[in-house]
């Protein structure tokens, strides 16, 4: 950058003096030098490098000036939004920082694999160690996240592995911080709690990778207001409601001028925009979470009605939600303010396109007859206890399979964040904990509170605190991975290696190979439930786990894989578990994996050369082998 003239012993710009005088880049102003020093080419060792050129050139590339700042922006863009517009700031301070982060966050989430890698999926894994470790850096968390992000966000086919653990770690991260927000929400009086925020909260605690905010799903509904706003003015150009800005809190006292906004609310959603009742997948968790309901403009009772309540409030009609059994719905005064009496209510049915029920009405919902407690007015911890008490319902009844389970444990999370001492669910927490094998000096925490709670339930305590105290004694000394060799005699019929991408023959599937059986590893009534004795070869034949292209985990006979004529990359979530890269005509297998099954990336690599005709070159055969045994920092 900076180099010298001769016998002058300065550094001048691009070797070129500028007059007869010979003048020096440092004769340059100070506006211009921070300006050439800003160049996008120019990189942090660079200017380093042309700081210790001498103390003008230091004086111009100091900690809080513009080339610093420069570039932090250009290297970390995404952090731009954690500072006001022209904040004074120690750039270069927050430069070192940002890079310290980087290092010891990847450090961190290289070393994971080997700690948490085990032969069969482990069913809602959580990192909480990782996560305390990263906490423990004493960095700012913005700093963490950013550099997680920045491993998620690099070249898609590399660095599975890394991305894989990266991403649960950003998972747990952002789910604890949601936690913290929900507990300050709801320390705040009941009359502040706001429905929306509530159901925005859990939302984002279940699908925390997504970009759901309270102020985006607000301006949704914003929008959606306009356009009731419009639909009103034809009616009735005068109403109050069409004077309401944004943040103001009127309430409109007449019961036409209300019903109008009723009437161009229930236009608006139901027939304008079409948004309706989810009957075809009711316990689809998608109807629970707001920012999908307004995306598929579809949902269950409780996820419409808040957005029902909400629009209706942002209008200047108050709603009330009501926990009617099996039907969630709104209520409406008819009377003035202060009333109980259940028939001086008009309810809602969000669900149902906004019909107007009376109170007998509403029990021909759900086919019998209820007290008057069930008509009443809830808060808004209530609310968010039945929407979450829904996914919990829904997560039990899934099919035991990753979704499923992580859908409970999130619900669970929720559930006793806003009710703490239920020892019915602390207790499901515990046994579902234990059942995953997961988290287990947490189970033990969780144990000690039920007891404290609830001493009558010592019997299912002592149980489980017994076998907990055994896993945990057991992780202690974790037994050596089984190391199977392609030469060994009773593993000379196994075709397939793992990392070949296949072709199920009977059911179509597309699947990888992570893990193979000289024979059926499974119990009798697996075999007979899936009519393996059917087969010609029936058991006694190799076996194979595959990750299936639709997110299941399979156990597959040799007979019924081929491989696939024209491989793909496999969307399965586990597969950066097990892989480090897709190499275009297969996988390949990181560290763990590697040591599971030492020879198989060779056979691998052949069956794809023999299949797909992709010869390597001489000179790039070992590098070839290399990227079969990668460390997850490549």
């Amino acid at each position: 950058m900076a180099t010298t003239v001769a016998g002058e012993g300065k550094p001048r710009l691009n070797g070129i003096s500028t007059d007869s005088q010979t003048k020096t880049l440092t004769d340059l102003p100070t506006e211009l030098l921070e300006h050439i020093l800003c160049f996008p080419v120019l990189q942090d060792v660079d200017i380093c490098n042309v700081s210790c050129c001498c103390k003008r050139l230091h004086d111009v590339c100091h900690g809080r000036g513009k080339v610093w700042g420069n570039q932090y922006k250009l290297r970390w863009p995404r952090l731009q939004m954690f500072y006001r517009p022209n904040e004074s700031c120690d750039w270069l301070r927050e430069y070192r920082t940002r890079h310290k982060v980087g290092i010891q966050i990847r450090r961190t989430v290289e070393s994971i694999s080997k700690r948490f890698f085990t032969e069969v999926p482990c069913v809602g894994q959580v990192l909480g160690d990782s996560f305390a470790e990263i906490e423990s850096l004493g960095m700012p968390e913005h700093f963490c996240e950013d550099e997680l992000l920045f491993i998620l966000n690099s070249d898609k086919r590399k660095n599975l592995t890394l991305k894989y653990y990266a991403k649960k770690i950003l998972y747990f991260l952002r789910q604890q911080n949601i936690l913290k927000s929900l507990k300050s929400f709801l320390e705040q009086p009941a009359e502040q709690q706001s429905p929306l925020e509530g159901a925005v909260l859990v939302d984002r605690y279940c699908n925390p990778l997504a970009d759901v905010t309270l102020s985006s799903i607000s301006a949704q509904l914003d929008e959606i207001a306009e356009k009731v706003k419009k639909m009103l003015k034809t009616k009735n150009p005068s109403h109050p409601s069409l004077r309401v800005t944004q943040g103001d809190c009127l309430v409109v006292e007449d019961f036409e001028l209300q019903r109008q906004v009723m009437c161009s609310l229930n236009s608006v959603l139901y027939e304008q925009l079409q948004y309706k009742g989810n009957e075809c997948d009711y316990y689809n968790p998608l109807n629970s979470y707001i920012h999908q309901v307004l995306l598929r403009r579809t949902g269950i009772p409780i996820s419409l009605s808040v957005m029902y309540m909400t629009l209706a409030q942002k209008l200047g009609v108050r709603l009330e939600p009501v926990n009617f059994p099996n039907h969630f719905l709104l209520r409406w005064c008819q009377k003035p303010r202060g009333s109980e009496d259940i028939f001086d209510f008009v309810y809602i049915d969000a669900f149902g396109k906004g019909k107007q029920l009376t109170a007998k009405e509403c029990e021909y919902l759900i086919g019998h007859q209820v007290t008057a407690d069930y008509y009443s007015a809830i808060s808004t911890g209530e609310l968010l206890l039945r929407m979450v008490g829904n996914l919990l319902n829904i997560g039990k009844r899934g099919e035991g399979n990753e979704k499923s389970y992580q859908l409970l444990r999130d619900s669970l999370d929720l559930y006793l964040t806003i009710n703490p001492d239920n020892v019915q669910y602390l207790l499901l927490q515990a046994r579902l904990y234990f059942h995953l094998g997961i988290w287990p000096e947490k189970v033990l925490d969780i144990l000690q509170h039920i007891q404290a709670l609830d001493p009558s339930q010592h019997g299912a305590v002592g149980y489980l605190v017994q076998h907990t105290l055994e896993h945990i004694q057991h992780k202690k000394h974790p037994a050596a991975p089984e190391v199977k060799l392609r030469n060994a005699p009773e593993h000379l019929e196994v075709q397939y290696s793992v990392g070949l991408i296949m072709k199920h023959k009977r059911s179509g599937y597309n699947c990888v190979i992570y893990g193979w059986d000289p024979k059926c590893t499974m119990n009798q009534e697996w075999i007979t439930t899936m009519r393996v004795n059917l087969l010609p070869n029936g058991p006694n034949q190799p076996f194979y786990n595959v990750l299936v292209q639709d997110g299941t985990c399979r156990y597959a006979a040799q007979e019924n894989l081929e491989p696939h004529s024209a491989p793909m990359e496999i969307g399965h979530p586990e597969v950066g578990r097990y892989f480090s890269e897709f190499a275009d005509t297969h996988y390949a297998t990181n560290e763990e994996l590697q040591t599971r099954y030492p020879e198989d990336a060779d056979v691998t690599l052949g069956t794809v050369q023999r299949l797909y005709h992709r010869l390597m070159p001489d000179s790039g055969n070992q590098d070839q082998q290399n990227s079969h045994h990668p460390n997850p920092s490549q």
